[in-house]
């Protein structure tokens, strides 16, 4: 994973936020390769799931055919949706605070060992990468009985890794929080909401607060009503969207994984509660296809339905698409995507009220005055079909994938080393980016392979026409075998080199970046052999 960090600061993937002033925790930006990723990785969704879909056709599996539309809605919305959704009250983590370093921890994220010396037995934690996980569990164990290295005989550990939140209270007693060096340094968890405050106008006090939104769904929520008045859509239909949302994490970690700032792609499909299983297994298979699809797959991919104790409060059911992650320990994978079955808990909250989600069927909540918590919208968010005349509210199945996670998980799939010849032949060590030809930054690079005799000149007219098609990189600096490991590094998938052949016959070299196989095309035809194999 350090070889992947380096490569994407090195080549302009990512950046820390702010970096010249010592960074932000939890923020990241795209550099000029990254953005390019990140914005193919959209457009491809966006393509795929809403804009090129064709809703006079059944696709396969799915249990009718279906419409999609798109919304892009604000950031910052009226206050009383987020205490309709539930977010206000229940969108929190549990948190420790460390009495002794002062540091604050994600109670469910610290990993620990319990460790044995003779009859003494405590809990050693750790906060560092999978790899270094046993050798820092030593050394702390070590540290806390004041024993050298030879004496780590004397020490058992158990087999697994347990995290802080499936200790008993009173096994946490003899917990060593991860930056102390005595025993039951750590507080009870308590609540943390995850929303970032902040205030619309001049008004600094509550009746001025707002919230930063934590997903997108909300907004499409609020909007069935407007989306159905303004269109011509019927159930079964999706509206798609893609945006910023923000989550005061606690520890944000693991490069982009889990950041404070991210961005989310989004779907909040209404159909009618009798197909809404149907509909849910569709979701689950179609969305796990596109990711196999542009290249993710084989073990380090995997389909997982919740269990009943996981499934958050609106939930009918959740299966997350997740990927091995390499800097997880093995065997673990983290979420690349939900897809839930909301029921008609959304529609209606926004319509009602806050509905209390201890109770089943659902009902309003209701404060110690026996009146609404949290009073909704009063709008009919009901709907009602205009062949069969039946009303009733749409269940929702919720495709909800993250953007910046996909990114990172096309990374860490596309990351590879091998041997690759050079200008003599002989075999040199290469990194290469195997990314997908279309989730590619750059879909081709031209170079002339000297900057004499006209080469120049004909490797510009190709490049020209090609940057009209697909993004194209140009290059003249350097041999060719060092500007062919550029480009294999940043997974470009095609190079275009102009010879001396090229100046008698009109064709040019193709090389292809994962097999190295290497052909000649005619000058007029390049443009439609990449954007061919690209597409």
């Amino acid at each position: 994973m350090e070889k992947l960090v380096s490569l994407c600061k090195r080549r302009g993937f990512m950046f820390q936020s702010s970096e010249i002033y010592g960074g932000l925790n939890g923020f990241w930006d795209y550099g000029p390769l990254g953005v390019e990723l990140k914005r193919n990785i959209k457009d491809a969704w966006w393509h795929d799931m809403c804009q090129g879909h064709n809703e006079l056709l059944q696709p396969a599996g799915a249990p009718s055919t279906y419409e999609m539309v798109g919304l892009d809605c604000t950031i910052l919305m009226h206050p009383q949706v987020w205490k309709c959704s539930g977010h206000y009250d229940l969108f929190h983590d549990f948190m420790v605070d460390c009495r002794l370093s002062k540091k604050r921890y994600r109670f469910d994220q610290v990993r620990g060992k319990w460790a044995m010396r003779g009859d003494q037995k405590i809990f050693v934690t750790v906060m560092c990468e999978p790899e270094q996980e046993s050798e820092e569990l030593l050394r702390r164990a070590l540290k806390f009985f004041n024993l050298r290295s030879k004496d780590a005989e004397q020490i058992r550990f158990a087999d697994r890794f347990q995290s802080l939140d499936k200790l008993a209270a009173n096994e946490r007693l003899y917990v060593l929080a991860p930056d102390a060096n005595e025993l039951n340094t750590l507080t009870d968890p308590r609540e943390f909401n995850l929303m970032f405050k902040t205030y619309v106008g001049a008004l600094s006090g509550e009746e001025g607060a707002a919230f930063l939104r934590p997903e997108t769904a909300q907004g499409i929520f609020v909007n069935f009503k407007n989306v159905l008045d303004s269109t011509r859509v019927r159930v079964p239909f999706g509206v798609a969207q893609v945006g910023k949302s923000f989550r005061n994490e606690i520890t944000p970690r693991n490069f982009t994984f889990r950041s404070r700032e991210f961005e989310q792609m989004e779907i909040e499909f209404f159909c009618h509660p009798n197909e809404s299983p149907k509909w849910y297994e569709y979701w689950r298979n179609r969305r796990l296809k596109w990711y196999t699809e542009l290249g993710l797959a084989g073990e380090r991919l995997r389909l997982r339905e919740h269990d009943a104790d996981e499934l958050s409060h609106y939930s009918c059911g959740t299966a997350d698409i997740e990927y091995a992650f390499p800097f997880l320990p093995e065997g673990e994978y983290g979420e690349l995507e939900g897809i839930a079955h909301r029921g008609d808990f959304d529609l209606r909250s926004h319509a009602e009220g806050k509905l209390d989600p201890k109770e089943r069927p659902l009902k309003l909540e209701l404060n110690e005055h026996g009146q609404p918590r949290h009073r909704g919208s009063g709008k009919d968010l009901s709907y009602r079909d205009d062949l069969t005349n039946e009303r009733y509210i749409p269940h929702v199945i919720e495709p909800s994938a993250g953007a910046d996670r996909a990114t990172l998980a096309f990374l860490c799939e596309a990351y590879h080393e091998d041997q690759a010849p050079d200008e003599d032949g002989k075999m040199q060590s290469r990194v290469v980016m195997k990314l997908n030809p279309r989730i590619a930054p750059y879909k081709a690079a031209v170079f002339p392979l000297v900057k004499k005799d006209g080469m120049p000149e004909i490797a510009k007219e190709i490049y020209g026409a090609l940057k009209t098609k697909v993004n194209t990189f140009y290059d003249e600096k350097a041999a060719v075998g060092r500007r062919y490991r550029r480009q294999d590094e940043i997974g470009t998938p095609y190079c275009i080199t102009v010879d001396s052949q090229s100046l008698q016959d009109r064709t040019v070299t193709i090389r292809d970046r994962d097999t190295l196989e290497q052909w000649r095309v005619k000058i007029d035809d390049v443009v439609g052999e990449i954007e061919a194999r690209v597409q």
